[in-house]
């Protein structure tokens, strides 16, 4: 279910399930009646600042109206239960530095809400760190709260870790992205380009062409209207959307060579990447401190060295996912004691490979530590963030862990303050992303 969004049944034997990570869900239902759902929330309340104002984000608007769909539906205010989950924090939180309880905020409001509504709560289980699944049973009406990152329970694992042998024959074996791919990235840095000449390259790869108009009429880049060629593309998205939108239909080429060892659902690391990029342009364009196009196509690099590792990972994630869930341990820490190495330094070696500019190298080999960049500091900042974000509201998508302890410090690197998260947030498609 979408962040941003509800479902109510009132027929059907279904389970409804919210991923959830700095989100609220809330499953309300009346077992007499036969009605209840889900709602997925995103936050408190407005920020009075979005462009395209969507009540059902906030628990202070969303909540009375699924609450009044409902009752609409049926159902009786006396006989509802209210269970609710989620809300994960994005960095440990001080009191000083409550703006980043963002999840725990939305909390209260749902509580609040719920009182003042008159709906008995029954379960409420919110923070921590890690992503939860709530799930609605509508055939029983049962209500249970999972992690999204799976257990393990089963037997020790026999892994032999690979040579640096394995791991350079993997980088080399990988399939790289298509090279218009490879020209649009060097048209951003350069700003030096014709839009004929890249309609010309686009045309003549019917496969990225036909990519690049399945997101062009995708929610996600919101345009009115069919479109049905790369020319009339060009008319309704300008040169730079263009851009953004052919880079992501060539990458997904390349995403779906990942096998299932980090993606926790299927196109979980492509989703994330572009989810990120996203992000990370909103920011750039809302902080000022680097062009939104190149922080967009950090932010759909950034995890490329996933895709080399996912070999090796796949026979080693019920592990992997079993120890970051337990453990207090650094993400590309247990990677680089289970594998040998980590995503990062994949990715580096990958990126090298391709040529690619050297500040998005510095994006792919440094976004979990952006303070040790020093060509491009702002730019890894900045996807850093976009990275933390996506994985709290766009959860479920793929395994990650970012420690985000020095997450003040790190916003206030490009200029941003702790309270200015939700405005940023409220700015992004979360439902559309859904959908890509």
């Amino acid at each position: 279910m979408a962040a941003g969004s509800f479902h109510v049944e009132d027929s059907e034997h279904v389970q409804l399930t919210a991923l959830l990570g700095t989100c609220i869900g809330v499953a309300i239902f009346d077992k007499d009646a036969g009605v209840g759902g889900i709602i997925h929330l995103l936050l408190p309340e407005p920020t009075g600042t979005s462009t395209a104002w969507q009540p059902l984000c906030y628990a202070s608007t969303g909540l009375p109206i699924f609450i009044k769909e409902l009752l609409d539906a049926g159902a009786s205010r006396e006989n509802m239960e209210a269970h609710f989950a989620g809300g994960s924090l994005l960095a440990p939180v001080s009191p000083r530095d409550v703006d980043l309880n963002i999840g725990g905020r939305t909390a209260k409001v749902v509580h609040k809400t719920l009182n003042n509504e008159g709906i008995r709560i029954v379960s409420s289980l919110t923070g921590g760190y890690f992503g939860t699944k709530l799930i609605l049973d509508t055939g029983n009406w049962q209500v249970s709260v999972q992690p999204s990152i799976p257990k393990h329970d089963g037997p020790a694992i026999d892994f032999q870790k690979p040579s640096n042998e394995d791991i350079e024959r993997a980088i080399l074996v990988t399939e790289p992205i298509p090279q218009i791919a490879l020209k649009i990235i060097e048209l951003i840095r350069n700003k030096n380009y014709d839009a004929s000449d890249l309609l010309r390259e686009i045309e003549r790869d019917q496969v990225i062409s036909a990519r690049v108009l399945r997101l062009c009429n995708s929610s996600l880049f919101g345009v009115r209207g069919k479109i049905d060629s790369i020319e009339r593309a060009v008319l309704l998205l300008g040169e730079n959307h263009l851009l953004d939108v052919v880079t992501s239909a060539a990458v997904t080429i390349f995403f779906t060579q990942d096998g299932g060892g980090y993606s926790l659902m299927r196109g979980g690391l492509y989703s994330h990447s572009v989810g990120v990029a996203h992000v990370a342009k909103i920011i750039a364009a809302f902080t000022g401190r680097t062009p939104p196009d190149t922080a967009y196509t950090g932010g759909l690099l950034h995890d490329i060295g996933k895709v080399v590792l996912d070999c090796f990972l796949r026979d080693l994630s019920p592990l992997f996912y079993a120890r970051i869930r337990t453990e207090h341990i650094d993400f590309t820490e247990l990677e680089d004691e289970l594998i040998g190495t980590d995503h990062q330094k994949a990715g580096e070696r990958l990126a090298t490979i391709w040529n690619l500019p050297e500040n998005i190298r510095e994006v792919v080999s440094l976004h979990h530590y952006p303070e040790r960049a020093t060509l491009s500091p702002e730019l890894v900042h900045i996807v850093h963030i976009a990275d933390i974000l996506t994985s709290c509201f766009l959860a479920g998508m793929e395994m990650d862990r970012i420690y985000s302890s020095s997450l003040p410090q790190r916003l206030h690197h490009v200029g941003l303050k702790a309270s200015q998260l939700p405005v940023i947030i409220d700015r992004v498609p979360w439902a559309d992303l859904t959908q890509i």
